[in-house]
């Protein structure tokens, strides 16, 4: 990874609907401009993400996107109302930064759900992307939800996966966690949102990883990740089914490289496979030896380059 690097610009951007998202600039001033999307949805930004970059070449935007990280109002205050936080929603959050900016066209990088987010947006307004990168690419198709939260990824992590079904015993994984997440009650909602957040945080990773399993099991960060990650769930995106693979002929003449781990549980190979099939001119590269997080063996290799040759 690129050195640790702090941002020379950052502000909230009122979007409308009571959200204000939060936002941060770093790198050169006048390079190359990049927005990162960062997964969950509900997961929220880091530092290290800027350090994906070469920050001599690139302008480098992050943001938190609507409920989550350092936005306002979070997801986890009571009485969230997540009415108008939508993909559509997230999409039109992209453009008022854009041009808040003044940036008339950027590479778009995405992984996980911000792979989801970085496709709705380049399919969308094809005409503003320079390149896209993507990673654990995820289209909340019924087969993927079905696959992580429907008991077949429970197959690999059964006592993990048995945690999880513990508070959902009708084996409607997303739908009872819905009624659950939001039941005003802490002694119901809280105990539920570690076990939704635990769940993703111990399968992403190809081995392990304490110190990730501990952050998505602080109570505060479970509540908004799980709350907005199955408000997303119930509603499949507000997507018409398959259709972000459907439409990936829109992006042809964009860039684009997709990084997949060969043995990502959470978004298995078969959805970054068929995008790839279905965009033309784009290229996938399968990592041997990787599961689903950008930082697994392998993974954090295989996006520098692509950031790097597109620098």
């Amino acid at each position: 990874m690129y050195p640790e690097i702090e941002p020379h610009e950052q502000g909230l951007l009122d979007v409308g609907d009571g959200h204000r998202v939060y936002w941060e600039v770093s790198g050169n001033p006048e390079g190359k401009p990049v927005v990162f999307l960062h997964g969950g949805p509900g997961g929220g930004s880091t530092p290290g993400h800027r350090r994906l970059f070469d920050p001599a070449a690139y302008r480098i935007v992050l943001l938190d996107q609507r409920g989550c990280g350092r936005s306002t109002p979070l997801a986890s205050e009571p009485g969230a109302d997540l009415s108008a936080n939508t993909t559509w929603h997230l999409v039109a959050d992209l453009e008022l930064l854009r041009e808040h900016l003044g940036i008339q066209r950027w590479q778009v990088f995405g992984g996980s759900w911000g792979s989801t987010l970085a496709l709705a947006y380049a399919e969308t307004h094809p005409e503003r992307v320079t390149e896209l990168v993507l990673r654990g690419v995820f289209t909340l198709r019924k087969k993927e939800l079905d696959w992580y939260y429907g008991g077949g990824a429970g197959f690999l992590f059964p006592e993990l996966w048995e945690k999880v079904v513990a508070h959902a015993p009708d084996g409607d994984v997303i739908g009872t966690y819905s009624r659950l997440l939001n039941d005003p009650d802490p002694a119901v909602h809280e105990p539920a949102a570690v076990a939704w957040s635990v769940w993703e945080g111990s399968t992403v990773t190809l081995l392990e990883r304490p110190d990730l399993v501990a952050h998505f099991a602080e109570p505060q960060y479970a509540l908004a990740f799980a709350r907005i990650e199955n408000h997303y769930f119930v509603h499949k995106g507000w997507f018409e089914e398959g259709q972000l693979i459907r439409d990936a002929g829109k992006l042809a003449g964009i860039p684009g490289v997709i990084v997949q781990g060969r043995y990502d549980v959470a978004t298995p190979p078969v959805t970054a496979w068929e995008l790839h099939q279905a965009w033309p001119g784009s290229e996938l590269v399968m990592v041997p030896g990787a599961g689903h997080a950008y930082d697994d063996p392998g993974i954090l290799e295989a996006l520098i380059a692509a950031t790097d040759r597109f620098r």
